[in-house]
């Protein structure tokens, strides 16, 4: 049985996101769709949030909402 060479295990994908995303960018031809190409960036933000939760870059549901809230008020002042 042949094995495709373009077929890659998500561990690769994972690993080199960055890597992978350029040379599917540069080799793509028409057949690759907008779906793939979304489909591979929202991996590439969980790797991120992965990492994020990895490094203990987070934030609590109540920082969330007072930083939200901070840039709401800002937004509104720049409009005034």
């Amino acid at each position: 049985m042949s094995k495709n060479s373009n077929i890659k295990p998500i561990c690769d994908f994972k690993a080199h996101a960055t890597e992978v995303l350029s040379e599917l960018r540069r080799t793509a031809d028409s057949t690759v769709n907008d779906r793939m190409m979304e489909a591979i960036e929202l991996l590439k933000r969980v790797q991120h949030g992965e990492e994020d939760l990895r490094m203990k870059r987070t934030m609590s549901p109540e920082q969330v909402r007072a930083r939200l809230t901070r840039e709401r008020a800002r937004r509104e002042e720049h409009r005034s």
